[in-house]
Order: structure tokens, then sequence, then C-alpha cells
């Protein structure tokens, strides 16, 4: 492997460790009572260096699901190179991640996905920077359709589609109910969701959208 590659390792599990560290000690003490120099300590590096990793203490717990930011437009470009309509091909990944439990969709019940959720939807500091990413979602999303301002509104409808889906599953999980339980509603919300998408941006539901 060449030397940047290494290092792009070395910067990756930089990123990861140092989040994990972070999200451990903010499920057990709490968001606000932790502060990013006990975070720095505990992860053995200065306070400047965890700055250039993580700008914002926020961004602490949202690396975590930084990977998913450019899912949605990851998705279409796919389909644009199958001849697939974006539509469809969101759908289809959105009941894959139902399937597979992705944490994402809201439909797991994994303790340590739990608490992560519980953190990340019970601390307004992050429920304003999750906002941010998925508002970096949804353009990066209008840019794989197309950029203009049809493709920007249907990002928009797209993302809080996927959103709120996910949001329900936690409440769900949340409140105690069994993933075995939830994920035939699920599914059938998430047709349903996607139906009416199809039905109001039909120029999606073609495999010939998106540029």
């Amino acid at each position: 492997m060449s030397e940047t590659g290494l290092r792009e390792r070395k910067k990756r599990r930089m990123y990861r460790t140092v989040s994990e560290i972070a999200v451990r000690l903010f499920v057990e003490r709490g968001f606000d009572a932790v502060s990013v120099a006990e975070v720095a300590a505990a992860a053995e590096i200065s306070k400047p260096t965890l700055f250039r990793y993580f700008p914002a203490k926020e961004d602490l717990v949202l690396h975590r699901i930084a990977d998913h930011e450019r899912e949605a437009a990851e998705v279409v470009a796919g389909a644009r190179d199958e001849g697939a309509a974006p539509l469809a091909a969101l759908r289809r990944h959105f009941l894959a991640g139902l399937a597979a439990a992705d944490p994402v969709t809201g439909l797991n019940d994994d303790p340590e996905v739990r608490a992560f959720h519980a953190l990340l939807y019970g601390t307004p500091a992050l429920v304003a920077r999750l906002h941010a990413h998925l508002e970096r979602s949804e353009a990066a999303l209008a840019d794989a359709l197309g950029g203009d301002l049809d493709a920007r509104l249907a990002a928009g409808q797209i993302i809080a589609v996927r959103r709120i889906l996910a949001e329900e599953n936690w409440r769900r999980i949340a409140a105690g109910e069994r993933v075995e339980d939830v994920r035939p509603e699920a599914v059938t919300a998430a047709e349903r969701a996607f139906a009416a998408l199809e039905g109001g941006l039909p120029w999606l539901a073609r495999p010939s959208a998106g540029r």
C-alpha cells in the first residue's frame, strides 16, 4: 500500500476511534456534561488535534452517520447508470435497509444503537446539527437529479420522507416495540410513502429521470 493510502487509513481510524470514545462518554454522562477537553484526554490526543478532525463538538457524534450524507445521491447515480428509475431505486434501497435493520432506517433495537439514537434525538444541539446533515444530503441529491429547481423541490420531498419514516420507526423502537413487530408496518408505510412520491413526481418514476 502507498504512503498516501496508509495516511488515509490512519486518518479514518482516528476519526472512528475518537468519535466512538466521544459517543460513549456522551451516552454515559450526557452531551452537555462532557467537554471537548475531556474527550481529547480520553482519546489521548491534544485538544487542537481533536479540532483538526472535528471542527465542532457535535461533529463527534454526527461522524457516525456522515457516510450516509451522499447515500441518496449515490443511489440515484447508480440507478442512472443502470437505466433504472430514481424513485424505484430509492424505494428498493430503503426497503433493503429495513430488511437488514440498518440503524439509519430507525428499525434497529440493538442497545448501543438505541442509546445513540436517544443521544442524537434527545440533544437539541445535535438535532440542529442533524438538520445541517440533512440539508447537505438534500443538496447532493438535488445535484444528482439535475440541479434545477424541480430537482431541488423533489430532493426536499424525498429526504423528508426518508427522515420521517426513520423517525417513526425509531419512536416505536424507543417505546419498547420489537423490530419484528414494527417491520411489517414500516415496510407498508415505506411502500405507501414512495408510491405517493411517484404520484407527485412522475418524472422521477421514469428511467430517463436525472441528468
